[in-house]
């Protein structure tokens, strides 16, 4: 059991497990994610830095899950949208933390991180990205 302590430590000192992190190019100023090698709009001459996304984006499309994978069977119904980051890039996630009837095309959202799953008889936890609605009072619209 000692061991997973030092598992979990490990997994956490991975900034991108808590974060979203792509890509940023200084010569076009189009954001990426995932990360690229080269900038697909200006390919050798684009100059990429790491970039990490603040979070906020609003949902472009969306569906409601009622049939699930075994192992999402017990969050059903679930909400899996494309969000649109502020910076520009849309990704795929679950929303969470609202009924699934609240969600709206345009409703502002945040990035918050999750448990996703566990592998193995140790129970490494693997974390990722889902969203969760902004709230006025916290700012974070």
């Amino acid at each position: 059991m000692a061991d997973q302590g030092g598992v979990a430590q490990v997994w956490r000192r991975i900034r991108s497990i808590y974060n979203i992190q792509g890509n940023h190019c200084t010569t076009c100023d189009t954001y990426y994610f995932p990360p690229r090698l080269v900038c697909p709009k200006c390919r050798r001459k684009g100059k990429l830095e790491d970039y990490r996304f603040k979070g906020l984006g609003t949902v472009y499309t969306f569906a409601i899950v009622r049939q699930a994978p075994q192992d999402f069977k017990r969050q059903v119904p679930y909400v899996v949208a494309q969000v649109q980051l502020d910076e520009g890039p849309r990704l795929t996630a679950q929303i969470v933390n609202c009924e699934p009837s609240s969600v709206h095309i345009g409703m502002r959202v945040r990035a918050c991180f999750r448990k996703i799953t566990e592998y193995g008889h140790g129970g490494i936890i693997v974390y990722g990205y889902k969203f969760e609605p902004t709230m006025r009072v916290t700012g974070h619209d």
